[in-house]
């Protein structure tokens, strides 16, 4: 019997502004798909998203929604766990707006633990602001800000979630649309800050510049540079090099998350409890 993804789309707004071969509506798939698996009401989700291509996300689902400034996601988002702490808040950023102009705001929800899910769609490029140069844009690549090639650092955006204390950190792409729908599970299932880095094609803005014409092109580049965990574990320090491991890459469910610790101070100013310590903030194993 084929998902009925109507229930949760607003079609109204059907069809998407995406260009075609865009994997941006594979990641919505999965995403609502993973939302049905999980039974949760559309009134108990909030999608927040920014600026960008994967701005219009929340567009286009029929939940809860919050369409906000540049690189401000994250921001807007803690507002509402906090005042709704009972509700899913799910984030969904480009590599632009969650890294380069939103980067504070990403590292900061990692470090507090915040219980929400940040989906960073990531093409390697600012795609509807006409192909600049984004913090994953890979070295050497054509941007239009950098026609000569990128020499900028490239970010490992998993390894930037796990140094600023995100307990749940995973990388998929877009290729594999079962194992997508699964790691949205396991995001939203995690109580704490969930950092999904998943792999798109901008054929349009980056493929064409650099010798990839066609999405398939752009795809099959981004399935070599990809390799699940456990393989990448396997290789050698200079074989791991420009290869990007997926599957989950961290797991913590010992981290106090910061909605309940912020309860805790609610709990001492209304007289609930007499003292916060700092044994109240510490993992607990």
């Amino acid at each position: 019997m084929a998902f009925n993804y109507d229930k949760y789309l607003r079609l109204e707004k059907m069809p998407t502004l995406w260009c075609w071969g865009c994997g941006d509506g594979v990641i919505l798939k999965a995403f609502v798909r993973a939302v049905d698996k999980l039974g949760i009401n559309q009134d108990d989700i909030c999608v927040v998203s920014g600026i960008g291509c994967s701005g219009r996300f929340s567009s286009y689902v029929d939940f809860n929604t919050v369409h906000t400034t540049h690189g401000r996601t994250v921001a807007f988002a803690t507002g509402i766990k906090l005042m709704h702490p009972d509700k899913i808040v799910v984030c969904v950023a480009g590599d632009g707006d969650a890294l380069a102009i939103g980067g504070n705001h990403t590292i900061h929800g990692a470090r507090r633990n915040i219980d929400m899910t940040l989906i960073i769609i990531n093409n390697f490029i600012y795609g509807l602001t006409n192909s600049q140069t984004s913090p994953t844009t890979p070295q050497g690549m054509w941007s239009v800000t950098q026609k000569a090639g990128n020499i900028d650092p490239t970010f490992d955006a998993c390894a930037l979630g796990i140094a600023a204390g995100a307990s749940f950190v995973a990388r998929e792409t877009m290729l594999d649309p079962k194992k997508l729908e699964k790691i949205f599970v396991k995001a939203m299932e995690h109580r704490g800050f969930s950092y999904l880095d998943i792999l798109s094609n901008c054929h349009i803005n980056l493929g064409r510049k650099n010798k990839m014409i066609s999405a398939m092109d752009n795809l099959n580049w981004i399935d070599s540079i990809t390799m699940p965990k456990k393989k990448y574990d396997a290789l050698s320090p200079e074989e791991q090099i420009n290869i990007l491991p997926t599957g989950i890459l961290k797991e913590d469910t010992t981290a106090r998350e910061y909605c309940d610790m912020y309860q805790d101070i609610i709990d001492v100013h209304q007289g609930r409890r007499k003292v916060v310590t700092q044994d109240d903030f510490v993992k607990k194993i």
